[in-house]
């Protein structure tokens, strides 16, 4: 088979690292790709959001399957468009996309449904939005509605606080027009836990859980990042595995059946384990990132059968096994981030240590043949090992292989 990835990041090295390993794949091409990526797969210059580029080369190249790996493409519409054309794609249609591109549709979806979330209300008027937080108090979360690279959420301890989040997202527009409208929430109190699961429509097949770390500091101090490690598994909350399929993954993909609007994808379940039970904080529509690259690695079977079962809706009779070893990732980032980053800095690659360990490339380029800085999260160092102190382990001493100035890590990831 041929396949194209979509996207250029560390969850896309991850997928393109996953699905080479499959005696299925005879050639594999990523759009746009990166250096790392390079290793693997041969990289084509087009842009993740160029849907008819994209398009085209699929069509011209023969390709067999093409993966998405970011959501802006998604939410675009690639899947209509590529199906529109006989060509098969993997991940949910653009109806399906806005769980992630709406957080006011999701939660909509979710109020139909009767899946557990925070309390909520919407707004597209500034002093509407301030009066309702005053009528709420604080701690309270504001939410841009549209897509913000992971940075459109604010938990505001303060009333103040959650008005000049406010007002940077729908008067100072910081996120664009996907701050035009708010989703305003009750601060939900509990651990972080991540749930992927693949669907083809009715079928639920929950994926290993993972923790991300999204604060840029140790401790969860900071602002919010796109991601700044996981760990998987995560011992301590996986009693609530079976309530989390019966009360939310299994009631969304049913209903939106019934609803005439069939998911087929990777569903991205972000949770907040509570003292009433598990409560859904947002819906992705694809694999997380981090989370993808503690993920993969402990997938024992073919990615590319899974998929193509999502497709052809034989997924509840398709073996999806995992291996027992623990899995933690620790990103390495810019000086800068998350705010903007410093792009064009030197990095030094040493050899690879002792040990199951993977170097995925996130925010990378190459410069005049130096690899230097890309992006906000420049390097996810994953590592693997019987239980979570060995994987940690390994993966900080694959951590120090990696070197630029400013390089920015959090030291306390899988730690919980």
């Amino acid at each position: 088979m041929k396949l194209l990835v979509v996207g250029n990041g560390g969850r896309e090295h991850a997928l393109v690292w996953k699905l080479a390993q499959s005696p299925r794949v005879q050639a594999l091409y990523c759009a746009p790709g990166n250096p790392g990526i390079a290793e693997l797969a041969e990289c084509v210059p087009i842009a993740s959001n160029d849907l008819e580029g994209l398009k085209r080369f699929a069509q011209e190249q023969r390709i067999d399957l093409t993966v998405v790996g970011p959501e802006e493409p998604l939410t675009q519409g690639i899947v209509d468009a590529f199906q529109a054309e006989g060509l098969a794609i993997f991940g949910p249609n653009q109806q399906s996309a806005q769980l992630e591109g709406s957080k006011a549709f999701a939660k909509s979806i979710m109020a139909q449904f009767s899946i557990p979330t925070a309390a909520y209300a919407d707004f597209t008027d500034l002093d509407a939005a301030k009066r309702y937080v005053h009528q709420q108090g604080a701690p309270i979360v504001i939410k841009a509605d549209g897509l913000a690279a992971g940075k459109g959420v604010t938990v505001a301890e303060t009333v103040e606080e959650a008005e000049q989040a406010l007002e940077d997202a729908m008067s100072h527009q910081v996120f664009g027009e996907s701050g035009s409208r708010v989703v305003i929430e009750e601060c939900l109190r509990g651990e972080e836990m991540t749930v992927l699961a693949f669907v083809d429509g009715e079928t639920v097949r929950p994926m290993v859980p993972s923790q991300d770390h999204k604060p840029i500091f140790d401790g969860d101090l900071g602002p919010n990042t796109g991601g700044m490690g996981a760990y998987s598994p995560v011992p301590h909350l996986e009693s609530v595995l079976p309530v989390i399929t019966e009360t939310i993954l299994q009631p969304l993909a049913s209903g939106l059946a019934q609803a005439g609007m069939p998911y087929r994808g990777v569903l991205y379940a972000g949770l907040m384990i509570t003292a009433e039970g598990p409560k859904v904080i947002e819906f992705n529509v694809r694999f997380g990132d981090p989370e993808a690259q503690v993920i993969l690695p402990r997938l024992q079977s073919d990615l590319v059968d899974i998929f193509l079962a999502v497709l052809n809706g034989s997924l509840a009779t398709t073996p999806i096994t995992w291996h027992p070893d623990a899995s933690v990732c620790v990103i390495a980032a810019a000086p800068g981030y998350p705010g903007p980053p410093t792009k064009g800095l030197p990095i030094t690659l040493t050899a690879p240590p002792e040990g199951a360990s993977q170097l995925f490339h996130a925010g990378t380029r190459l410069q005049e043949g130096q690899l230097v800085t890309n992006g906000g999260r420049v390097f996810g160092v994953t590592a693997q090992g019987p239980g979570l102190e060995e994987a940690r382990s390994t993966a900080y001493v694959a951590m120090e292989r990696v070197q630029f100035k400013g390089k920015q890590f959090r030291k306390d990831i899988a730690a919980k």
